[in-house]
């Protein structure tokens, strides 16, 4: 495949916008949201989160695990957490926890999910009777989700309470009288059965697990899997995630939340992981589920926060994320943007030393994560939504009047403006505004102007008439790793699609990084100006950063794109 030349790769690369423009007749959010969901020590219950939901929804979260007890006639507590055992529930105990969470309504947690331990875990496989009572435990808990309007259950399979060793086939009460073949089809057969009681419940369930098949992807790379699955502590998991398989309505979603990556500190650490869930952890799947699971099992991450506050020398050390020559809360900003970017969905946030809510938990100390790890809400509340978290920042800085233009002239308001070194250069006529210039492609000949009486709000603006293909420009230093927000109002007549990209050069002004260009659209608007906003972060080996106001699809003179209030501000 031959080279793309530097000029032509500039004409693709600014080009490609000219596609998108059929959006407008079908207007759709194509994005794939992703999520936080908060977890840990400091779990909520119906009553709690009822009592603290406007101060949860102040937290960087989509969404929560929450703890359900049911509560017998004799007023005896019944945790639905501790599902694998043989006590017999009545769905009715746990009523009045779903109607206390049906009165709690929020458009922010909209994500959450009911919590399904694997514990006590003193059931074996092969006792019919207590996997009876398992199985209508873990229907209870979809019938709990889905009438409290949860999302679906979060199943953590760890094993708390002794035997602890529920999937270890060594641990197996039977195991002299059943071999470890017959134990892995036994653990399939209840998979099976625990979830045909589940989607029967909550057909559109999504099934959150700390870890799936990751937890054991060491044993692929095997003729036979269960060759070495079977003296792994979770040699029998797979065989029931297997068994969920065989019964999962097409409407049914997992996640392998990877609890692995809690110590992950690299970009390369997070794709791996995804690498292998998606694809070698098929083979611990039956063939006839393959296509079930890399339709329906997502990829997502644990973020453990007390591994960016544990000391290094300390009873906590092992668990521990250096910050690479910056402050450690600056690791959890770049790790948890990287598994929002890598995962599907969903990134799981997991504390325990601290809290993000009341808690009884007296293991759960008094200071809050954001008082114990300083900036922590802010870097989880910018990676959720960076976009939201810009507009907010601006806005406050705006009500103080205290928001810096890294832009010259970006109002489009001055005759002149200031080049690096400080010269002031002044406006040519029938020339861009000062301080910007143009650039427009060989085969269109539009007039990027400066006008002087359409603006939004004071007079001025950037005009750009009868271009086929074309943009102002402006430039200015930056350093990899440093975020900016950009920020412009547009307005057009008659055929003209406008944008905002953000592209990259050198520190001797050659572009690089083309891969990691940047473009952002209007949005929709009432009136006649429409904003675009976006946030970008400065790759490696970037030394500037050009902001490229694009106009293409104008026919003539009549057609016209006017930018105002172009805004680029470097994000704390």
């Amino acid at each position: 495949m031959p080279r793309i030349t530097q000029p032509v790769l500039f004409f693709v690369l600014f080009l490609l916008p000219l596609n998108w423009p059929a959006y407008e007749a079908n207007a759709q959010d194509s994005q794939r949201p992703k999520k936080l969901i908060a977890t840990g020590w400091d779990h909520v219950d119906p009553q709690r989160l009822a009592a603290n939901l406007q101060d949860m929804e102040g937290r960087p979260f989509d969404g929560v695990v929450i703890r359900i007890a049911g509560q017998t006639p004799e007023g005896r507590s019944v945790p639905l957490q501790w599902a694998f055992q043989k006590d017999r529930w009545e769905q009715a105990w746990f009523q009045e926890s779903v109607e206390t969470l049906r009165q709690v309504r929020s458009d922010k947690l909209t994500d959450n999910f009911v919590l399904l331990n694997a514990n006590p875990g003193n059931v074996d496989w092969f006792d019919d009777e207590g996997w009876t009572a398992v199985v209508e435990h873990c229907r209870i808990a979809a019938w709990c989700a889905k009438q409290s309007g949860a999302k679906g259950i979060l199943f953590d399979p760890e094993p708390y309470a002794p035997p602890n060793a529920a999937f270890h086939y060594g641990a197996q009460p039977q195991r002299e009288e059943h071999s470890f073949g017959q134990y892995y089809e036994q653990a399939r057969l209840r998979g099976r059965q625990m979830m045909q009681a589940v989607a029967g419940e909550y057909p559109e369930i999504t099934l959150f697990c700390y870890f799936m098949n990751s937890v054991v992807a060491s044993a692929t790379g095997q003729a036979d899997p269960r060759s070495a699955l079977k003296s792994s502590h979770y040699g029998l998991y797979p065989a029931l995630i297997d068994g969920w398989l065989d019964a999962a309505p097409s409407t049914a979603t997992f996640v392998d939340g990877c609890e692995s990556a809690y110590r992950y500190n690299s970009t390369e650490q997070y794709l791996e992981s995804a690498v292998a869930i998606k694809g070698a952890c098929q083979e611990l799947v039956s063939p006839e589920n393959r296509a079930k699971h890399r339709a329906q099992v997502q990829v997502s991450f644990g973020i453990y926060l007390d591994a960016y506050w544990n000391p290094k020398d300390s009873e906590w050390g092992t668990w521990y994320i250096d910050g690479l020559g910056r402050p450690r809360v600056e690791r959890l900003r770049t790790n948890t943007a990287t598994a929002l970017r890598v995962a599907d969905e969903y990134v799981w946030v997991y504390g325990e030393k601290f809290r993000w809510w009341p808690t009884p938990n007296g293991r759960v100390r008094q200071e809050t994560w954001p008082e114990a790890l300083a900036g922590c809400d802010k870097v989880l509340s910018y990676v959720r939504d960076p976009v939201e978290y810009a507009r907010r920042e601006l806005a406050d800085l705006e009500q103080n009047g205290e928001l810096p233009n890294l832009l010259a002239n970006g109002e489009f308001t001055s005759e002149t403006a200031a080049t690096a070194d400080g010269k002031q250069v002044p406006w040519s006529p029938g020339r861009p505004p000062a301080g910007w210039s143009a650039w427009q492609e060989a085969d269109s000949k539009g007039d990027f102007t400066w006008d002087r009486e359409v603006g939004l709000g004071a007079a001025g603006s950037a005009r750009a008439s009868g271009v086929a293909g074309g943009c102002f420009l402006q430039g200015c230093p930056a350093a990899p790793g440093d975020r900016f927000a950009v920020r412009s109002h547009v307005r057009t007549e008659g055929r003209s699609d406008v944008w905002i990209r953000v592209r990259w050069q050198t520190d001797e002004s050659k572009w690089t990084a083309e891969t990691k260009d940047r473009i952002f659209m209007p949005q929709a608007s009432a009136g006649p100006w429409r904003e675009i906003l976006g946030v970008v972060e400065v790759p490696e080996g970037a030394g500037r950063l050009v902001v490229l106001l694009g106009v293409a699809g104008q026919a003539g003179a009549e057609d016209v794109a006017w930018f105002d209030n172009v805004l680029l501000y470097r994000l704390p």
